[in-house]
Parts: C-alpha cells; sequence; structure tokens
C-alpha cells in the first residue's frame, strides 16, 4: 500500500517537495494552504531598491523574496554589496537570479542566519527582503549587535478560497493522509486555520512531519506534538524522514 502524504505547500512551490515524495515511495496529495500575494504596497521596497548601493549587506529569508526582488529590480547588484541567504532552497534561487552568495549559514534558520552575520554587524547598513508577516529574530538579533537593518515587504501569504472545503472532504473521506508535511512556520497557521474554518481536526493517527526546529515549536505552540522532524532543512531530508516514521506503522 503507498501512503499518501498531504502537502500544503503554495502551488508554485509543491512539486520539489511533491518528487521527493514520490521518489521515497510515497504519494504526495497537494492541497495549498496557502499561496503568495503581493504585499500591500511596493513602496518600500521600490524605495530601498532605489538606496541598493547604500546597504552593505542584502539580506533573503526566502526563495520567493529572491524573486520578488529579481521582479522588480534587473540591474546588477553594487559591488560593494554583500548577499546573505537563510538556506539551500534560498541560495539556489538566488543562484537562479543571477546573485553571487558571500554568505550563507549551516543552520537554514532565522537564528543561524543571524549568528552567522554577527560578526559583521557592529555598523552595517543591512536590507532585509522579506514577507510582510515574518518573525524578528532576525533583524532584532542584528539590531541589537549594531547593525541598522532596513525591512522590505515583498510579498503576503494568503489563505486559498477552496481550502477549506477540499480539506474537509480529504479528511472526512475513507483513506485520509497518513502525513502531513509541514515546511515553515506560515504552512502551520495557515493549515489549522484552514481546518478551523472548515470545523476540523488533525486526526490524531496522521504523522506530523517538519522540515526543522523553529517549525516544530510552531506545531508545538499551537498543541500539535511534531511526530518527526528531517535530519537536514530541505524537503529530500523531509521525504525520507516521513518514509521511515511511516514504515514503523503498522
Amino acid at each position: 500500500m503507498t501512503h499518501r502524504v498531504l502537502v500544503i505547500r503554495a502551488l508554485h512551490q509543491s512539486s520539489e517537495l511533491a518528487d521527493a515524495l514520490q521518489q521515497a515511495g510515497l504519494e504526495p496529495v497537494i492541497v495549498p494552504v496557502l499561496e503568495i500575494a503581493p504585499p500591500q504596497s511596493f513602496a518600500g521596497l521600490e524605495d530601498a531598491i532605489a538606496r541598493l548601493s547604500t546597504f552593505d549587506w542584502l539580506l533573503f529569508t526566502s526563495a520567493n523574496a529572491v524573486e520578488v526582488f529579481r521582479q522588480r529590480f534587473r540591474g546588477e547588484l553594487p559591488p560593494t554589496l554583500r548577499l546573505a541567504v537563510i538556506g539551500s532552497i534560498t541560495a539556489r534561487a538566488a543562484q537562479k537570479a543571477g546573485f553571487e552568495i558571500a554568505l550563507q549559514p549551516e543552520k537554514a534558520t532565522g537564528e543561524g542566519l543571524a549568528e552567522a552575520l554577527l560578526p559583521r554587524a557592529p555598523g552595517a547598513r543591512m536590507l532585509l527582503v522579506r514577507a510582510a508577516v515574518a518573525r524578528d529574530v532576525l533583524p532584532a538579533t542584528l539590531e541589537e549587535a549594531g547593525a541598522k537593518v532596513e525591512i522590505a515587504e515583498a510579498y503576503r501569504t494568503v489563505i486559498p478560497a477552496s481550502a477549506p472545503g477540499v480539506l474537509r472532504e480529504l479528511f472526512a473521506g475513507p483513506a485520509p493522509p497518513a502525513a502531513i508535511a509541514f515546511t515553515s512556520s506560515s504552512s502551520v497557521h495557515h493549515l489549522l486555520q484552514v481546518l478551523e474554518a472548515g470545523g476540523l481536526r488533525l486526526p490524531e493517527s496522521t504523522i506530523l512531519a517538519t522540515i526543522g526546529p523553529i517549525t516544530s515549536a510552531t506545531l508545538r505552540d499551537a498543541g500539535y506534538l511534531p511526530t518527526v522532524e528531517a535530519k537536514e532543512a530541505n524537503v529530500i531530508s523531509l521525504a525520507k524522514a516521513i518514509a521511515s516514521a511511516l514504515e514503523q506503522v503498522v
């Protein structure tokens, strides 16, 4: 029997995880509970781009931020501007955009990126391009260390209107997913909002798999205990962790 795994990433980002799950012998079921939307205004990002040469560091914490930035800025980065990214997925997006990466931490978390940047923080001007709603640990840590951090909103995450009905049918059916893959704190928040809107709760038997410690902490804060956590913060490791956990299911 092939186990079904619920993939809740934004539709344009689901294929990589779905492929990894299939390679692990699992069946992905794609039901996005979030989608990417423009921010309320691009004014802040456009203003920061116009002053790009005044910054020492450009920071990206998601592939979405890289892609939106590249859409708004078509030129070459100033030679004095160094680029830092949070993890391998963001790094690939930056490389695809033609950017040279100066720093990528071993730990793909806001804390990991902050720690890697701390020696460069005193007196540095940093531009953080990110989602409208995000954790503040990175800018707060860098500012405490003496950096001046400016945040430019590149996008928002919103819940697709069809998601509550689709999930209601999926979980109420005879064969609900055996596992759910959580790839970010946003995916946790959005799934729980969608379930609440549909009058549902996560089945106790469902394996809850997270991509890393931050996502696990978000799940715990919401009252759910993660079943398994990926050893590395990438979709291949997440798929392997899910497959291994499902092998233990009788």
